[in-house]
């Protein structure tokens, strides 16, 4: 099953719905940070929730970040994600291993703990916008929805699920549903939504059941008349790459660059989003440098000549 997201609205346009199977996505974010099942669930659901925020987004450049800073084992969760579907995240303790929660559940909650949550959009423009709440829950839907409602003021229930195999602790399933009300929505339209909601299974009970994200967008808007505006792919992507390192370095001094190898004379650098390693030894290290070096004297010379 490929991973894909749709946007709809239903209701004449009072209700806006958001749903994402990011099964595929989830297991290649646990495949390179080796996370453990509590960590996986916890990533897994803050990488869907990105997917559908994402795509509230309208400019081909704009990123979110979802950031939760909080006191837990799993030491917070970064989440970035852009409006063409691509998402990438990382854990700060992908080994943290706790026990099951009352219901005999991965214990999201307590892998997170008290903190909070940050969303950032970056739109191009001179500043960021960014809104931060406090958890509620530490369950992370709860969490978003709450975000919502208090830095947004839209009224939105989120739904965000994880099924992790309990053998070998691969994902088995994973998804998302948001549905927001829009400015103007009738009372008898929140109410019947309302209504709908409350019977509502959870997201990977309903992927099991082998229904598709759209049958579980229907199902949350039984009774209203529901338009799909678009759908799309969702994947884990990390643009990092060597020459993004080296540019970094560039902005560094000559000295800088020179006191930054180990004891074997090397510069070790990981992506926090997928783990790759790139190394740099010294003789690298000079040639980055010279090449800043030939760059800059060439700017020199053409503010000279002007």
């Amino acid at each position: 099953m490929n991973d894909y997201i749709i946007r709809a609205t239903a209701a004449n346009d009072q209700i806006r719905a958001f749903a994402a199977v990011t099964t595929e996505m989830v297991e290649t974010a646990r495949e390179h940070h080796n996370t453990s099942p509590v960590a996986t669930a916890a990533l897994g659901r803050l990488l869907t929730a990105g997917a559908m925020m994402g795509s509230m987004m309208k400019g081909e450049k704009d990123v979110l970040t979802l950031q939760i800073k909080a006191g837990g084992p799993l030491q917070g969760i970064t989440v970035t994600a852009d409006s063409q579907g691509n998402v990438k995240g990382y854990v700060g303790n992908p080994d943290v291993c706790i026990p099951a929660n009352s219901k005999g559940k991965l214990d999201v909650a307590g892998a997170v703990g008290p903190g909070f949550l940050t969303v950032i959009k970056d739109m191009g423009l001179k500043e960021p916008y960014s809104g931060q709440v406090m958890l509620q829950t530490c369950e992370i839907a709860e969490d978003l929805t709450y975000y919502f409602a208090t830095s947004e003021q839209i009224p939105t229930v989120c739904a965000l699920g994880v099924l992790i195999n309990k053998e070998d602790g691969e994902v088995m399933l994973a998804g998302g549903l948001l549905i927001q009300l829009l400015p103007g929505a009738f009372e008898d339209t929140i109410e019947k939504l309302e209504k709908n909601l409350e019977t509502l299974e959870p997201v990977t009970t309903m992927l099991a059941k082998g229904m598709s994200i759209l049958d579980i967008c229907k199902t949350a808007l039984a009774g209203f008349e529901v338009e799909v505006l678009d759908e799309y792919p969702v994947k884990y992507v990390c643009t990092c790459s060597r020459e993004k390192l080296e540019r970094l370095f560039c902005t560094m001094s000559d000295d800088e660059i020179r006191a930054m190898p180990d004891e074997n004379g090397r510069v070790v650098a990981n992506c926090h989003f997928c783990n790759k390693k790139y190394i740099f030894n010294k003789e690298d290290l000079e040639k980055i440098i010279k090449e800043k070096n030939s760059k800059d004297n060439t700017s020199k010379d053409k503010k000279s000549k002007e």
